[in-house]
């Protein structure tokens, strides 16, 4: 199951960092379903290694994801409570439960979701991610980088670029922001294509005074599909900073023809370049 749950949204990835690392998440992000501990396993699981409880109930859990990239999460609970009626030892299902639950902002059930999730699959680098955003939302930092530490320590774990960004948020976060550079930058160079990667390393650079560094990942954004108002701002002010004013211009056009309702359009229109 480790596919892409939440699609990322060309105008809206942003605010959402919840969709953005859930895949795999939400967020992206912020999470990510695995396939039966093909992270910590040795062997893969088949149809002849199935009981028809856990086909049935893996049929239920693949029918809940559906559900909740939809947005339709008490169907979507629904769904993961049937899957678990079916099999109450598959993994996927508890894990699942904690990303409906964390959407929820029910955190205390979402805990008992992931914890429950790795006394059956001890050490799945997909959990311990999800764990590891759930307590960053709660501002346990140093819990939420332990457990982003134990999943990337996971020689087979294969989506290092999504919490390697998880890990570099929730450093911003805790006010680790040279920690945070790294990390994004790990997460660049795994995924060079992931948008909030991108757009959070450009934004942590122009934080930081580093325009020229910052230019570079924002322009790379925003010559992408998945320019947004955000991202076109952030370039503005960059722009801006480096006084580069046809690039700044290029990008304002941009900004007022796609975007001319949002927010950023207006702040731009008023010359707030430090906001």
């Amino acid at each position: 199951m480790n596919r892409m749950m939440i699609v990322f949204q060309r105008c809206c990835w942003l605010p959402c960092l919840f969709m953005a690392l859930m895949g795999g998440a939400m967020l992206t992000g912020c999470a990510s379903i695995s396939d039966s501990g093909a992270s910590s396993r040795k062997d893969l699981v088949t149809d002849s290694d199935e009981s028809s409880d856990r086909k049935r109930a893996r049929i239920r859990v693949e029918l809940a994801m559906g559900y909740l990239e939809q947005g339709k999460t008490a169907i979507a609970l629904d769904e993961v409570k049937l899957a678990l009626a079916a099999d109450p030892n598959f993994a996927d299902a508890y894990n699942l439960r904690g990303l409906i639950y964390m959407r929820l902002n029910e955190f205390p059930l979402a805990q008992d979701s992931f914890m429950k999730a790795l006394s059956i699959r001890s050490g799945d680098a997909n959990i311990l991610h999800n764990l590891g955003w759930l307590r960053c939302q709660q501002a346990r930092y140093p819990e939420a980088l332990a457990d982003f530490s134990r999943a990337l320590a996971d020689p087979a774990y294969g989506e290092r670029s999504k919490t390697y960004m998880a890990q570099g948020l929730c450093q911003i976060r805790a006010g680790q922001r040279r920690e945070a550079e790294q990390s994004l930058l790990k997460s660049f160079e795994f995924d060079a294509s992931n948008p909030v990667t991108g757009y959070n390393l450009a934004k942590l650079l122009f934080q930081n005074g580093e325009f020229a560094r910052a230019q570079f990942y924002i322009r790379r954004l925003n010559n992408s599909e998945w320019a947004n108002a955000e991202s076109l701002w952030l370039g503005i002010k960059v722009e801006n900073r480096i006084v580069d004013q046809v690039a700044l211009l290029q990008l304002a056009n941009q900004l007022e023809k796609r975007f001319p309702q949002s927010k950023e359009a207006a702040a731009y229109r008023r010359g707030a370049f430090d906001e």
